[in-house]
């Protein structure tokens, strides 16, 4: 039987197996909830922003700064990418 993990998550079936895959509490979460949501559409294309590649290094260090991305100030270019990409 699926685990309730209260009024923040919003599937807990689907949050469950997003963790047993491996990600972590907040992306899961995030995914289960829109989901959930029948106006999110997240496996939908998301916003305007240019992909990755097009940012400055200044600008990726500045988005991994905002999300808490560790280690960030010795990551290059694509390190800092892909530290995005699987957060």
């Amino acid at each position: 039987m699926t685990k309730d993990h209260g009024p923040s998550i919003k599937n807990d079936d689907l949050y469950e197996d997003l963790r047993d895959e491996g990600m972590s509490k907040e992306k899961a979460a995030r995914i289960a909830n829109a989901k959930a949501n029948d106006e999110m559409h997240p496996s939908r294309k998301g916003g305007k922003q240019p992909p990755y590649e097009e940012w400055t290094k200044d600008d990726l260090y500045a988005r991994a700064q905002e999300i808490g991305i560790d280690g960030r100030s010795d990551m290059s270019k694509d390190e800092l990418i892909s530290a995005l990409r699987s957060h």
